[in-house]
């Protein structure tokens, strides 16, 4: 009896697995983009000479802008933050209860002086 040989190639089984590999490399992208996955980062010794200090920008209750402890007004931070390094990283605490408008000008201002690494400090909920 003689064998027959293959016509043809089933490719749907194939298909099937490099569409579930394409959905799962988009969906971590996403993630990944989006900062929604939780890493520990590994801790490595700092190998550069200078270090940047980080700069501060508070705003309490009573709308009060504080620069590195001294209460400034919007037009005195940006003054003060002319002769800075643009690479400085800025750490802006904010009262919960505070008028928005107030802390978008002081996010653009920080912004508009170009400077790149500006975060928010936040407590944990709990």
């Amino acid at each position: 009896m003689e064998e027959k040989g293959f016509d043809y190639i089933n490719v749907i089984p194939f298909v099937d697995i490099m569409l579930v590999l394409l959905t799962i490399v988009l969906t971590t992208s996403t993630f990944i983009a989006s900062g929604g996955i939780a890493v520990q980062l590994p801790k490595a010794s700092r190998n550069s000479a200078e270090t940047l200090k980080v700069r501060t920008i508070e705003i309490d209750r009573k709308v009060t802008v504080y620069f590195t402890g001294k209460p400034v007004t919007i037009q005195t931070l940006r003054e003060a933050m002319k002769p800075l390094d643009r690479n400085s990283p800025f750490l802006v605490r904010a009262d919960r209860d505070l008028p928005l408008q107030t802390f978008v000008d002081v996010l653009d201002t920080v912004k508009n002086s170009g400077f790149q690494k500006v975060s928010l400090q936040t407590e944990r909920k709990l």
